[in-house]
């Protein structure tokens, strides 16, 4: 499918310059997707839990373009500062969004973001920055030509423009849970966006935390686009993909019926999984820290000694999620004051919880810088 529309080209003289803001989270993937071909499709299906806390706040101004010109006029600025990368980034993934709003090259671009969690802090920030702008985009056509079939449509567009820009965020533009990917008996899902699954929770799992321990901000060697890439070689790929997919239904399973235990053995071996992938690869690499092992083996001794359903994934990097419900959520904070914060860079971590979605906010009506 695509949402190409030549049509959606708008009378310049005729656009008042405005804002639009949305607030959209990260996510957590419970089984991870990596692996990718053609324009940007997984080779995996993937579950995530939606965030509550790590969140991007962004401001997309926009007005009449005073000038022709066959790109996309932008800019963005990261907590009120230019950023040249960033911008180069956005107006190269605004530009590929041209088919699907060709009006693009017609206005002014501004935008304004901000991420409620540090930089390198073991979160999606690619995650949650690329769904709060493919929300502001929907919505941008929605106030400039008419508003689409439903709430439904909007958040599948949503959620198909995000992974355009980054794989994971289309996942982040639903609450709870969200799984990308063709699954078998789950109606509706694609590998062109994400659907949610938040109906299909049982109760546990609507409590559920996720404190990030920060190991390393250090930015990693390897970014999460290489390590796709090196994917294509992988001699473990073929079995992998096939091993995601048979986790995907299982832990939709899981999820449903409130299996904690047999939750934690999956994050788990899936955390380690995704990790034995980057060492496998040729070149191989490892982003994992000794302090990264420290944590598991501490909280594997505190699952045995306590029996409380506390367990770990990773994402691509150092920096270690502890999963656990509310349950049992005074003994873990305080197992991880007392005993996890010494392996953590300047003693810091972040805690944050399964979260309801996306929101759009009010903006203060503004012409573009």
């Amino acid at each position: 499918m695509n949402y190409h529309n030549s049509a959606l080209t708008v009378v310049t003289d005729e656009v008042r310059p405005a804002a639009l803001r949305w607030r959209s989270p990260s996510n957590i993937a419970l089984v991870k997707y990596w692996g990718k071909y053609g324009d940007q499709l997984p080779r995996n299906a993937s579950v995530s839990f939606t965030l509550q806390g790590a969140a991007t706040d962004t401001t997309l101004h926009y007005g009449p373009r005073k000038s022709v010109g066959t790109g996309v006029a932008v800019q963005l600025y990261l907590d009120g500062k230019l950023e040249p990368k960033f911008t180069e980034r956005t107006q190269a993934y605004l530009e590929r969004l041209l088919p699907v709003y060709p009006f693009l090259r017609q206005l002014e671009i501004r935008i304004d973001t901000h991420n409620s969690f540090p930089h390198s802090a073991g979160i999606a920030s690619s995650a949650s920055g690329m769904s709060a702008l493919a929300l502001c985009l929907v919505s941008l056509e929605e106030r400039l030509f008419a508003p689409l079939a439903d709430r439904a449509a909007f958040y599948q567009k949503a959620s198909y423009l995000a992974r355009l820009g980054s794989g994971s965020a289309c996942r982040s533009v639903y609450g709870s849970a969200a799984v990308w990917g063709e699954v078998p008996g789950l109606n509706g899902s694609s590998e062109e966006y994400a659907v949610s699954v938040a109906d299909q929770l049982h109760p546990v799992f609507q409590t559920y935390h996720d404190d990030i321990l920060l190991v390393s901000r250090t930015e990693k060697a390897v970014s999460s686009r290489a390590g796709h890439g090196l994917m294509e070689q992988n001699p473990y790929a073929a079995p992998r993909y096939v091993q995601a997919n048979a986790r995907t239904r299982e832990m939709l399973q899981v999820l449903q019926r409130g299996d904690t235990e047999r939750f934690g053995q999956l994050l788990e071996s899936e955390a380690l999984t995704l990790h034995a992938l980057m060492m496998s690869s040729q070149p191989s690499y490892t982003l994992i820290e000794p302090d990264t092992l420290h944590v598991i083996n501490r909280l594997r001794q505190f699952r045995t000694e306590t029996g409380h359903p506390v367990y770990f994934t990773l994402d691509a990097g150092p920096n270690v999620h502890l999963l656990y419900p509310d349950t049992v959520g005074e003994p873990t904070k305080r197992f991880i004051r007392d005993h996890l914060l010494p392996y953590c860079e300047d003693r810091m971590y972040l805690a944050d919880r399964i979260g309801s979605g996306p929101e759009q906010l009010e903006v203060n009506e503004t012409t573009v810088a």
